[in-house]
């Protein structure tokens, strides 16, 4: 299921209702997963050529506690694989870029730089650094190309930096799911020396999950709804 750009609002007569049908087991297991969730660390994917790839990259973000993933759609449009992502997508936000008349790397970026993010494209070039030494000291965003050709020369242009993980065989580059959770270890690995205040979702934050992440789980969410609303107009 891919998450909406647009939040819904809070209404916690909603959730308290959702709740009574949720087991305390699980909603236990959210609030967990939701008090190490964290948008100070931000995946971007560019035109990716194969699916599953990208679906491969959702999980890896889930897994390391990312909460939003960032497709920028050029030739390729991407469609999640379930099988792939083992429901990874269900708790996550997916935000997609398409501009048939303008540029979708100007309309991503444009807006992650508007959150405080500073972007580093994926790339072995000259004058990239290991990720070893990119220090998480502010808001990162990590992008990564398609499977033929990396990332795109609009993206070397517009980014703040190169960023690659040392190779020492043969081939030239690991896979995207590859790159991405050994980035993404990497960075999550140094990022507790900083102690960000920011880094961990508020409050409010949590709340807006958890409306979308509550009818998720609860079978017929869609019939509770109405019966909750036929409720609220007594």
């Amino acid at each position: 299921m891919e998450i909406p750009n647009q939040l819904q609002p809070i209404d916690q007569g909603w959730l308290d209702y959702l709740s009574q049908y949720i087991t305390d087991n699980k909603k236990s297991v959210m609030e967990k997963v939701l008090a190490q969730r964290t948008r100070f660390i931000t995946v971007v994917l560019e035109d990716i050529f194969k699916p599953h790839n990208a679906s491969a990259v959702l999980r890896t973000c889930d897994c390391f506690g990312i909460q939003d993933v960032h497709v920028i759609e050029k030739m390729n449009a991407y469609k999640v694989n379930p099988f792939v992502t083992r429901g990874a997508s269900q708790w996550i936000d997916l935000h997609k870029y398409y501009n048939k008349e303008g540029s979708a790397v100007q309309d991503c970026f444009t807006t992650l730089k508007a959150s405080g993010y500073k972007i580093y494209g994926t790339s072995p070039l000259p004058g990239s650094i290991s990720i070893h030494d990119l220090e998480p000291d502010e808001k990162i965003a990590l992008v990564f190309g398609n499977e033929h050709e990396g990332i795109s020369e609009e993206v070397r242009e517009n980014v703040d930096g190169l960023v690659h993980i040392p190779m020492h065989g043969f081939t030239e580059s690991f896979n995207i799911s590859v790159a991405a959770s050994i980035s993404l270890y990497e960075l999550m690995k140094k990022v507790g020396k900083y102690d960000h205040p920011g880094f961990y979702l508020t409050e409010e934050e949590k709340q807006l999950l958890r409306m979308k992440w509550y009818p998720s789980v609860v079978k017929r969410a869609d019939l509770h709804e109405k019966a909750y609303l036929k409720g609220k107009k007594r």
